[in-house]
């Protein structure tokens, strides 16, 4: 997550992020699922600016948030409407960061929107961690990140990896990181067709398809395989080891993730599989002019979204 100033403004880079292995461990008594989850970042960004604002002689300071759509990201194409006011992550992130610190100060806030929703891409997570960081400085609060991850998991569960960057593996309901050293760069082409799907309503459709989560000892063994071979021969072995065990659920919902699945599989990539809970598509490539060639085939079938892209720490 990369910084600006300019004078009293902070402006933060949110990233996007893809599951290269997603798997459910059973339910946890609080209803969430229990997931173990490979994460990786992506160069496709939006960024939330910040400026401190005082609070006036009647009341504290408030959250002014701005959100900006940037082309080709319209509501036509991305199917989803982003929250405004009070419903959107980033306003509830920093509600939450002055009530448990308890900052009177207010922001102006803008969000400049780049990553689709209801894509299973983490965008609403990523701009609430970067909302974190920039009010966690432009507050003064000087919290560690320690401190951060607390209030980010109240959030969301995705939220506590963006904090951190790099890639990183997931535990728990998401919310336990544990980071990786750095890996090889990776390569995608990353489809987000016109139609999403809420992480809510796919996990519903897991609880109603007849079956079961993999056992602890399965799923760790399946993701130590995939970390070996993403730490010895990069993408181009990960690649064919990935997993996601909401992409069932996920196609039972919507056509689109069969669609993209079997236009994916004509087309020479390494491995894909969907990101998350859907409905974005993506394909890890051999290198970045494989990307450009695989991206440039797919935007001529009218998918969605396309976008050629590589991992980033």
């Amino acid at each position: 997550m990369d910084f600006r100033r300019e004078d009293l403004k902070r402006i933060a880079r949110a990233p996007a992020k893809l599951n290269l292995y997603l798997e459910l461990l059973g339910r946890r008594t609080d209803g969430f699922h229990e997931v173990e989850t490979l994460m990786v970042p992506i160069q496709l960004y939006d960024s939330v600016s910040f400026v401190p604002s005082h609070p006036t002689a009647v009341q504290s300071g408030e959250i002014d948030l701005k959100v900006r759509i940037c082309q080709p990201l319209t509501t036509a194409v991305n199917g989803a409407v982003i929250p405004a006011g009070a419903n959107n992550l980033v306003v509830r992130a920093l509600e939450l960061l002055r009530q448990r610190s308890g900052c009177e100060l207010g922001a102006k806030v803008e969000l400049v929107k780049r990553i689709p929703s209801e894509s299973g891409l983490g965008g609403g997570s990523s701009d609430a961690a970067a909302a974190l960081k920039v009010g966690n400085i432009g507050w003064r609060l000087n919290w560690p990140m320690s401190r951060l991850a607390e209030v980010a998991a109240e959030i969301g569960s995705d939220v506590p990896f963006f904090l951190y960057g790099g890639a990183a593996v997931c535990r728990g309901r998401g919310e336990v990181v544990e980071s990786l050293p750095a890996i090889t760069t990776a390569h995608f082409v990353v489809v987000k067709p016109p139609v999403g799907l809420s992480t809510s309503e796919v996990y519903r459709a897991v609880n109603e398809l007849p079956c079961s989560p993999e056992s602890h000892a399965k799923s760790g063994s399946a993701l130590a395989n995939l970390l070996q071979g993403l730490r010895s021969c990069g993408a181009m072995n990960a690649g064919r080891r990935m997993r996601n065990a909401l992409q069932h659920a996920a196609s039972s919902l919507s056509p689109w993730v069969e669609r993209l699945r079997a236009a994916f599989d004509r087309l020479d990539f390494v491995g894909h599989q969907l990101s998350g809970s859907g409905t974005a598509y993506f394909g890890v490539c051999r290198h970045a002019q494989h990307a450009r060639r695989m991206a440039n085939i797919l935007r001529t079938r009218q998918l969605g979204l396309v976008y050629a892209t590589r991992s980033c720490q």
